[in-house]
């Protein structure tokens, strides 16, 4: 599978396909249901029926009456079930419990080296998690999906972590099967930058359908919205803008054995290290965003000059892809003014006119969130996907 479609028509031949109507929150009757799908009402009775049984609607308010009896009203139930949502960083853990909306029951999150190996974040995620669901009044039993972001490449269909260059041992480690004994629900991973793009586009951006997230921190990468769907590409390398090759760049060495990436230059950690020679003692972006928000000079003009490299490649990607939006994310966002400001100067200097005539260069808006919120929505739409709920009514 090499992308998530984020809007579709429904499927109507089953009760999966009806609920999707019912997503949304917005009350209504059998009669409005049979008159927006065109099935008839004795099948529109049938599948409500079949939701209710599963939970995943309620009854609701009654409808204003025009004489005569007044007609039930059915709703999406959001407490019906919970799902577990997790976002690996290099260095940090966040996890949360959330209801089939995305808004969270319960979470926690601390600092966590990816780099200790999968056995021990497994540890702490099972461990973690069910403590969480307690606290939300829940159980394992009633978890319908589990979402993982992860700091490296991920082969979407196995949820299997591919040569992740910051994560040793984790190679091909097979994440949701060291999950089952805990989970019977479905387990998704991804790239954390992919989830990223997910949880900002669902929180703040769901209008939109074509856009580009770009997360800068420690390293830089890209999630890709495109007519409403993730790109992930043919292997989930889509978006690994940070080892395109920058002309200024051409004689720095980047940690991924090529000389002249994006990412050897503008990442947070090659600004902490740039200004480190200068003797400032930057060690990490969070540094940076310190000298930079302090009001430092020399720190200033280096975020902006990183903004303006990452223009560079993201003109390119605004020439082949006609985004309406660029959002910037990552710990690098905090000093958002100054490098969004970098990439605004480059990208509309040097993009044609109808590529960037409706084309929005903004600061994410999720922020922290954005992670979390990605990890719950992917396991929400594949928990609700209309094979799934047939499948369950099957069963």
């Amino acid at each position: 599978m090499s992308q998530v479609t984020v809007s579709q028509a429904p499927d109507l031949s089953h009760a999966g396909g009806l609920f999707q109507l019912l997503r949304d929150g917005q009350p209504r009757t059998r009669a409005d249901l049979a008159k927006s799908t065109g099935l008839s009402r004795p099948t529109v009775a049938q599948r409500i029926d079949q939701l209710l049984g599963l939970g995943l609607i309620t009854p609701v308010s009654d409808a204003v009456s025009t004489g005569g009896r007044p007609s039930s009203q059915f709703a999406f139930n959001p407490r019906a079930r919970v799902v577990v949502a997790a976002d690996f960083g290099a260095s940090h853990a966040r996890l949360a419990v959330t209801d089939l909306t995305g808004a969270v029951l319960a979470e926690l999150g601390e600092e966590r080296e990816i780099s200790e190996g999968p056995v021990s974040a497994i540890e702490w995620l099972t461990t973690s998690a069910l403590r969480l669901l307690a606290e939300a009044d829940r159980s394992a039993v009633d978890v319908v999906g589990v979402g993982i972001g992860l700091p490296g490449p991920v082969e979407f269909s196995s949820g299997r972590p591919i040569n992740p260059p910051i994560m040793p041992g984790w190679d091909r480690f097979d994440l949701p099967g060291a999950l089952k004994e805990t989970f019977s629900a479905p387990v998704l991973v991804d790239n954390d930058v992919n989830i990223m793009a997910l949880g900002e586009r669902s929180s703040a951006w769901p209008d939109t359908t074509d856009l580009i997230f770009v997360k800068v921190a420690t390293g830089i990468g890209a999630g890709i919205i495109s007519g409403g769907s993730l790109r992930r590409g043919s292997h989930g390398a889509a978006g690994d803008i940070g080892h395109v090759a920058l002309p200024r760049a051409a004689d720095v060495p980047c940690a991924c054995g090529n000389r002249g990436c994006l990412e050897a230059v503008a990442s947070g950690r090659a600004i902490a290290r740039e200004l480190a020679r200068s003797g400032l003692g930057t060690r990490t972006p969070a540094d940076v965003v310190g000298l930079v928000k302090a009001g430092d000079l020399a720190a200033i003009q280096a975020v902006r000059q990183a903004g303006r490299d990452l223009g560079e490649v993201l003109t390119t990607c605004v020439s082949l892809m006609n985004p309406s939006l660029i959002l910037i994310g990552g710990t690098m966002a905090q000093a958002a003014e100054h490098l969004v400001a970098g990439v605004r100067e480059v990208v509309y200097a040097r993009s044609i006119p109808l590529s960037t005539e409706h084309l929005t260069i903004a600061p994410s808006r999720a922020a922290g969130d954005a992670a979390i919120l990605g990890a719950a929505h992917l396991a929400i739409d594949a928990a609700l996907s209309p094979d799934r709920i047939a499948a369950a009514l099957n069963r």
